[in-house]
């Protein structure tokens, strides 16, 4: 086991690839989330447009723009230093219910 002081010290870590990743990986969500808004759209105004379907779709896109706003914060955050700031629980919280508010929508869209 690795003492936490050897953990913190170790110079062969390279403190900028860890918020590279994390960039990256917020890239990929918001296209995925992006994907997950326009299928939704698709699916409510397919066969005509109810108004369940119209209130759903306009739920979808607000959630996702909710969530794209946190995550292009978090990415321009990541990219400003080489030591960013850590991730504030109010933002990781209001993403995480963005996402699960946003698959709900989906699924009783698809049901």
């Amino acid at each position: 086991m690795i003492a936490p002081a050897a953990r913190r010290q170790d110079p062969d870590r390279d403190p900028g690839l860890q918020p590279e990743r994390t960039r990256l990986a917020w890239r990929r969500t918001t296209l995925s989330g992006t994907v997950c808004a326009v299928l939704a759209v698709k699916t409510a105004l397919h066969g005509g447009a109810s108004p369940l379907g119209l209130v759903a779709c306009a739920l979808c896109c607000v959630l996702w723009l909710g969530f794209l706003t946190i995550a292009h914060r978090r990415i321009r955050t990541l990219s400003a230093t080489t030591s960013p700031a850590a991730f504030a629980p109010r933002h990781a919280t209001a993403a995480v219910l963005c996402t699960l508010a946003m698959a709900v929508c989906g699924a009783g869209l698809v049901f």
